[in-house]
């Protein structure tokens, strides 16, 4: 009697699917390294970034005074140097006007260094309101500030000369309701390419007591 076959009862086995082929040690090793090597260089590029930051700040605190925001004595060196080798160069013209508060010290004494201070904030963001993006200026030290205009002659630098004194005089500095009596007297020279900061400095400075001594009969 021969024997029945198996019947097929509708099961099929699944097919399975092409499985990937497993990796060599050495593959998952190569592939563990590029992995942390990715995350070593993305860390580094952020250190790198966060670095550049650093030392971008701290370059600007190296030449910015700290109190109004201008440029520093040395930050201030390095910038005229740089506008002496433009007009060697380019030609043009140029003016450093130098600045000195009146009665300034009264108030110091009377209202403390607090109040000192924001008047010399407040007569630097004056006066840098009142000149041009291409124009610097610089706290020297003390009271004392710098200001180089470009592409002006002397009539257009004695009459900016005049009128930031007439602004300061004008702007209210008030302490406990008390009007704060302040002043400035600007002395200025028109720069030529054979200037040197010292040389250019001491003659505006002599155009300022100039100045000053004229501004203080007037008042008396």
């Amino acid at each position: 009697m021969p024997r029945e076959k198996p019947q097929n009862k509708g099961v099929t086995r699944a097919k399975r699917g092409s499985a990937a082929p497993r990796k060599s040690g050495r593959e998952r090793v190569a592939d563990q390294f590029t992995s942390a090597l990715a995350t070593e260089i993305e860390r580094l590029r952020d250190q790198l970034s966060r670095s550049a930051a650093r030392i971008e700040a701290l370059e600007k605190s190296a030449h910015e005074d700290a109190l109004t925001g201008l440029l520093n004595r040395r930050g201030f060196e390095r910038a005229f140097a740089q506008a002496i080798a433009y007009l060697k160069r380019y030609g043009g013209s140029a003016a450093l006007l130098y600045l000195d508060l009146d009665r300034f010290k009264p108030i110091n004494d009377k209202h403390g260094h607090a109040v000192g201070d924001v008047v010399l904030q407040e007569i630097a963001r004056l006066m840098m309101g009142s000149v041009r993006a291409s124009d610097f200026a610089a706290r020297l030290g003390g009271d004392e500030l710098a200001l180089v205009l470009w592409n002006l002659d002397a009539a257009q630098m004695a009459a900016k000369m005049r009128a930031l004194e007439t602004l300061v005089e004008s702007a209210s500095f008030e302490v406990q309701d008390t009007k704060l009596d302040v002043g400035v007297s600007i002395g200025g020279v028109m720069l030529s390419a054979d200037d040197n900061l010292a040389a250019a400095l001491q003659r505006a400075d002599a155009a300022m007591y100039v100045r000053k001594k004229e501004r203080k009969a007037a008042r008396e």
